[in-house]
């Protein structure tokens, strides 16, 4: 089956070699809007970029060569009050904020974005863009900024599909009387007043000021990707004013197509409406981290087809709570955790440490294995518009088919000796692993740290599990009436309750007990 991709532009799918021109072994461009850093980072901000770094991996699964770049947006309005409020200037929080930004994503195994472009670096480049399109009638100056004249571009609103007078009903315009359009919106803005760390040298009758919003994403996009993208991506809530604003400027500049595909990911929604700073009901992503840890949260975040709305569930906003889609996640996640500890267990080698084949090795080496149909649907699922929710489906139902040979073949047994079933398991477990690389995921515990050292809570842990192993022995040894036989059971249980409420899981097994924090 061949690649399947939906675009917003067209709202409907289509191959995605006719559609870019692109094969397997080409470089595929994509741009994915940025954050405005002028906060902590919430769990909303890695949606997007946990989706387009999957999308990155498939790509480049498939073959494809993939340049991704992820603009910072460092100057703006939001910055500019938040660097007031908190009596520091905007690019002392702008460097603070993106620090936070780049640790979130790597706490998300967010790996693929090749390049940052900051707004500030591009600021000579967007002045040239604005001239371009004032010469070329696109673009009118006033005395406070230079503006874009929507009703010279013919087809301005074809991506989200309205005309400019419906897009205009209930937005967010800027007011100003004397534009020529209430829709018109500016490319550079000249506020007196503002920070001079803020304001830079034009060649417009306005002055000094700074870019607009939109024309920041057009300059920096076209400058490292190219006239024409590929792929350009970002959130539903973006798709206007900023994407179809930043389509129309574009296209008027260089008259031709600023993007082959335009693809909108869903946004978070809790039970009882949007998060939104605005409603005090937002979750960072620190705050996340420290309940369920990065693997969780990708994997939560991957449950849903992409374009879809990722429900959170219920929540309530206090120190330590997290909504219960998120807790739903984490117990999801936790399985397929327990299944890679029990790949190191039979095969003597860590999950992470398996092969991870290509596609074409992929399909040749399972075509006569059981699982074959696992593989088949995953790649089905990705081949249709990346729907990684399907794909998620398609690991529980190959774990829960292993983890089944496992217990039919007692492979986990110390006294079983079954060459040919251990193999299959474990070329079953590589292609769990092979999904769960295009998806991102790890499957690792996060670590847990506890006062003493590591070294020192892993001793005294094996020193208590021998202990109770000691009284699991004499407790079956026992006769069966002996009274102290359910006394040492009664302790043995114990052992295992009062860990729990500590957060250490026991697993007995054929071979010993293990255990894990969470």
């Amino acid at each position: 089956m061949a690649l399947r991709v939906y675009s917003t532009l067209t709202r409907e799918k289509a191959d995605f070699e006719k559609i870019t021109g692109k094969k397997p072994g080409d470089v595929v461009t994509m741009y994915v809007c940025g954050p405005t850093v002028y906060k902590p980072s919430h769990i909303g901000h890695m949606v997007g970029p946990v989706i387009f770094d999957t999308i990155k991996r498939y790509l480049t699964y498939l073959g494809y060569k993939v340049k991704w770049v992820v603009n910072i947006t460092d100057v703006d309005d939001k910055l500019i009050n938040r660097a007031k409020e908190l009596n520091t200037t905007v690019p002392e929080l702008s460097a603070k904020m993106t620090e936070d930004y780049f640790a979130c994503l790597k706490a998300l195994n967010v790996t693929g974005i090749d390049h940052f472009p900051r707004a500030t670096q591009h600021i000579e480049g967007m002045i040239d863009v604005i001239s371009a399109l004032v010469k070329k009638d696109y673009a009118y100056e006033l005395d406070d900024g230079v503006y874009f004249d929507v009703s010279k571009d013919e087809d301005y609103g074809k991506l989200t599909n309205r005309d400019p007078e419906q897009m205009e009903a209930g937005a967010r315009l800027e007011p100003n009387a004397k534009k020529r359009n209430p829709g018109d919106f500016a490319l550079w803005k000249s506020k007196p007043g503002e920070p001079k760390e803020v304001q830079f040298e034009s060649p417009f009758k306005c002055g000094r000021g700074r870019p607009g919003w939109h024309i920041e994403c057009t300059c920096m996009a076209i400058k490292e990707l190219g006239e024409t993208l590929d792929i350009h991506g970002g959130g539903l809530d973006l798709q206007f004013p900023h994407h179809e604003n930043e389509l129309a400027q574009s296209e008027s500049w260089t008259g031709k197509p600023f993007a082959h595909v335009w693809m909108h990911n869903g946004l978070l929604k809790l039970k009882s409406g949007k998060m939104a700073g605005s409603l005090g009901n937002v979750l960072n992503v620190a705050d996340a981290l420290k309940a369920v840890g990065g693997d969780a949260l990708r994997f939560f975040t991957l449950s849903t087809h992409y374009r879809s709305p990722i429900d959170l569930g219920d929540w309530e906003p206090k120190p330590g709570s997290i909504p219960t889609g998120l807790e739903s996640a984490k117990a999801a996640h936790d399985s397929f955790v327990r299944f890679a500890e029990r790949v190191q267990r039979i095969s003597g080698r860590p999950f992470a440490d398996l092969a991870a084949p290509t596609r074409t090795e992929i399909a040749r080496r399972f075509e006569h294995l059981s699982f074959t149909e696992h593989y088949r649907q995953f790649c089905a699922y990705m081949d249709d518009d990346f729907n990684t929710g399907g794909v998620t489906g398609v690991l529980f139902d190959l774990v829960t088919f292993l983890n089944r040979k496992v217990d039919t073949a007692k492979l986990e047994d110390p006294a079983t000796n079954n060459p040919a079933a251990k193999a299959e398991f474990v070329e079953g477990a590589t292609l769990v692993k092979e999904i769960a690389q295009v998806l991102g995921l790890t499957f690792t515990a996060e670590a847990k740290t506890l006062d003493g050292g590591n070294e020192l809570v892993a001793g005294l842990m094996q020193l208590l599990l021998d202990l109770r192993n000691n009284l699991r022995t004499t407790a079956k040894e026992a006769a069966k009436d002996n009274p102290l036989k359910k006394s040492l059971f009664d302790q043995t249980d114990l052992i295992r309750k009062r860990l729990g409420e500590l957060g250490v899981t026991l697993e007995d097994r054929p071979g010993g007990t293990t255990w894990r924090v969470g």
